[in-house]
């Protein structure tokens, strides 16, 4: 592996390059955009089931489910982005996935609005995140594959998921 790093201009802390982000991912949809995630944190894709909502918790927090025995909180990927709410389809699914929050691994589901397929993207067809000014951070992002003429926004799915406070701890 490349253990080249480039600086992320927003955090200042260092973040792999391209070479290191070639592998397998799944590819799913919100609205007309495509993301992917490494496959090595997926745990399985299943039907939306029945999410027993938790009080006190932010739009984008679904709940809880029930798998097999074990209760996982369920985030919408659509709202935990800012996009407009749609109602679920025959489409539309939970990815359950394991991320690391708060220095431990954990299971969560992200419902997303279709998973597309598993794909294998090499170094070449993969671009760092561009930078929108001091403001705005893209830490969430591994990079931007460029794959049959589209882009597929790569996810850094233990920032997007432990960024803003409600699963992982607050830095003060």
């Amino acid at each position: 592996m490349d253990a080249t790093m480039a600086a992320d201009g927003h955090s200042g802390q260092a973040r792999p390059v391209t070479a290191d982000l070639a592998g397998k991912y799944l590819t799913f949809a919100l609205g007309a955009e495509e993301y992917g995630l490494p496959v090595l944190k997926v745990r399985e894709i299943i039907k939306v089931m029945d999410i027993t909502q938790v009080p006190q918790m932010p739009p984008h927090v679904r709940g809880v489910i029930n798998l097999r025995g074990k209760v996982i909180p369920v985030i919408d990927l659509r709202l935990k982005f800012g996009f407009e709410p749609q109602q679920y389809t025959e489409r539309t699914c939970i990815i359950v996935v394991d991320v690391l929050l708060a220095g431990m691994n954990s299971m969560m589901g992200i419902v997303v609005d279709s998973v597309s397929e598993v794909l294998n993207i090499t170094a070449t067809e993969i671009d760092q995140a561009p930078e929108f000014g001091d403001r705005l951070t893209t830490d969430y992002m591994l990079g931007l594959a460029k794959v049959k003429g589209t882009v597929k926004i790569l996810l850094a799915l233990d920032k997007v998921l432990g960024t803003d406070g409600y699963f992982a701890p607050r830095v003060f």
